[in-house]
């Protein structure tokens, strides 16, 4: 029986989706099950032909989601953010790209047998990882502040700064094949770059003036983006791309230009585009070719795992901090993504229809490349760094959003039971005031495009969003509910109508304590002398007696185990604590009663008065 191709489309759609879930779940980077899929799909059971579906528009459609892909990767190089990082991470994105693209040209060379301007194209595919593939890979192995820091900068800057270095050998291939290629080559180049500024400055310009209303930004911008790409190509052949490229740098590097609502767009815009066109790429590979090259594609996989990274990482390391230990870990972890697939499969079209025939075998080795070093990596990199004594995967950390005097009290407590805490508010004044207590902070919007990227969430296992404004509350708890889980989400907040607490709950951000521990209540309490208190059980302590002694001044907040573990007291949830356990709760010290609490010789643990 045929399908219809609106039906196929909608059922790619549906695959493209289930990938993505599958990656949300397993966090996993969601390419190796887009990839996965289209092989199954097309040259495995051919359910799926792209180019009998699509017919020449195929072509078309995938130049300009490769436009869109690099636009958005370009959109996140901000030279102001790049001017903190530290010295490795500005050599991994400098000499280690030229490290790892010589080395990957010379495997492809010398492995492949691929001539050398095809090889160059493939080791400078090969030298980027991205954050599409990095952040997925450091949820799942939690590796120590420092080297998740560095592996996340990394990719963020690298992707672009791969992007443009593809593209432009790219171009030098393209202009080869003329005559005049260096009168061709700085054609292209000036082409692309002068309408990639034009748009940029265009764009902007009508931005700031407030000539476009918000809700066409997107629309306008999309359109200019595909304008400078068509336009391009038009002025001369193939540098639509090199134009896209410099437009979202230039775009992104403007100063008081406001392009949050662009970014969000582009975001689900790409998520789309993505899941769609990797099962297409994915399902247009050639079986035969695949099972004739795998040893190949085992030997380029061994190279870039084994020689390119770890010599790239050698290298760069010299004269740093890194030492012997994080410096494995960083040479074992690199994987490559949605740059180098979406390139490689655009690169290999364009040049074979230009007569390179083997410019084919781009396209079964880079996606060899990247789900081997997906799967190998993903596998086996949080063990290598539990190894290595790298990991903060055991770490109870607490991701605080918001900060006023009560989050700082109860950061003070739980700082004082060595609970990792982190405090973010996008108030300078509050930042500035965590940071002086000692506290790690960050300075942002904690649901801005910048906190996806930046902000440091390893070892961070609960999220407590401290806010007078339940919308707020409940916003912040379901754009993180991917990465915490629901379980792990509560707030205080100001919950006065019955429909604020209906919104809440059904956003799954639960209330510390009760929900009539409202902020106002807390920050009452606070001012009235109460304090946050821990104070460990025992066997002839147990939890009833402890509570004896507050019969009504006391508020059971968290308790922590004898392994570490932090739970939290929230509406619907029975904690149960043992004998061993500590627990931290909100009390007031006029109302204790005396009972007897030193029958088993042990004097209690309790903590100083947190900052009230």
């Amino acid at each position: 029986m045929s399908i219809s191709i609106p039906l196929l489309i909608a059922l790619l759609l549906i695959a493209g989706w289930l990938c993505q879930w599958l990656a949300w779940r397993s966090h996993q980077p969601a390419i190796v099950y887009l990839l996965l899929t289209g092989i199954l799909l097309g040259p495995v059971t051919g359910w799926l032909d792209p180019d009998r579906l699509f017919g020449e528009l195929l072509f078309h459609l995938v130049s300009l989601g490769v436009a869109i892909i690099l636009f958005e990767g370009s959109l996140t190089l901000r030279l102001a953010d790049a001017k903190g990082v530290s010295r490795i991470i500005r050599n991994l994105v400098t000499l280690g790209v030229l490290i790892t693209m010589a080395v990957m040209t010379l495997a492809a060379h010398y492995i492949a047998g691929l001539g050398w301007q095809i090889a160059l194209l493939f080791g400078a595919m090969m030298a980027v990882t991205g954050p599409t593939v990095i952040v997925p890979m450091l949820r799942a192995i939690q590796p120590t502040a420092r080297i998740a820091s560095i592996l996340r900068w990394e990719g963020i800057l690298v992707d672009p700064v791969g992007a443009l270095l593809a593209v432009l050998v790219y171009e030098a291939i393209v202009s080869g094949q003329s005559a005049h290629s260096l009168e061709v080559f700085f054609h292209i180049m000036a082409a692309g770059a002068g309408l990639g500024v034009l748009g940029a400055v265009i764009v902007g310009e009508l931005l700031k003036r407030g000539w476009v209303p918000d809700y066409l930004q997107n629309f306008f911008i999309l359109s200019m983006v595909l304008l400078s790409f068509s336009a391009a190509n038009v002025i001369a052949h193939e540098s639509g791309l090199l134009a896209v490229t410099v437009f979202g740098v230039l775009l992104a590097n403007q100063k008081h230009l406001v392009l949050d609502s662009v970014i969000d767009f582009k975001e689900h815009l790409s998520v789309l585009i993505i899941s769609m066109l990797f099962i297409l790429l994915a399902a247009r590979m050639d079986l035969n070719m695949m099972l004739a090259l795998w040893p190949v594609c085992v030997g380029i996989l061994l190279v870039a795992q084994f020689v390119a990274r770890p010599l790239s990482v050698i290298l760069c390391g010299i004269g740093t901090s890194i030492n012997f230990r994080e410096g494995l870990l960083l040479a074992w972890v690199a994987p490559r993504g949605i740059v180098a697939a979406a390139v490689s499969a655009l690169f290999a079209m364009r040049l074979h229809q230009s007569g390179i025939e083997e410019a084919q075998t781009l396209v079964p080795l880079s996606f060899a490349v990247i789900l081997g070093t997906v799967l190998i990596q993903g596998a086996s990199a949080r063990f290598i760094a539990r190894g290595l004594g790298l990991s903060a995967a055991d770490r109870e950390g607490v991701f605080i959003v918001g900060v006023d005097n009560v989050s700082l009290a109860i950061a003070e407590a739980l700082r004082k039971q060595d609970i990792p805490v982190l405090l973010a508010d996008e108030r300078w004044d509050a930042v500035n005031e965590a940071r002086m207590a000692g506290f790690q902070t960050w300075y942002g919007n904690a649901l801005s495009e910048r906190a996806e990227y930046q902000l440091d969430l390893v070892g961070m296992k609960h999220l407590l969003v401290v806010s007078r404004n339940p919308q707020q509350s409940a916003l912040v708890g379901t754009h993180y509910r991917p990465e915490f889980g629901a379980g792990n989400i509560y707030t205080v907040t100001q919950e006065s109508h019955v429909e604020q607490k209906r919104m809440t709950r059904a956003l799954r951000a639960r209330p510390v304590a009760s929900p009539a521990l409202t902020w106002s209540k807390f920050a009452s309490l606070l001012s009235q002398g109460w304090i946050i208190k821990a104070t460990r059980l025992s066997d002839t302590f147990g939890m009833e007696r402890y509570q004896a002694k507050w019969p009504r001044d006391i508020v059971p907040l968290f308790a922590l185990t004898p392994q570490g573990r932090l739970k939290v007291f929230a509406d619907e949830t029975a904690v149960g604590p043992q004998p061993e356990w500590t627990v931290i709760a909100l009390l007031n010290p006029e109302a204790e009663i005396d009972v007897e609490s030193r029958a088993d010789g042990e004097d209690i643990k309790e903590s100083a008065p947190a900052p009230g």
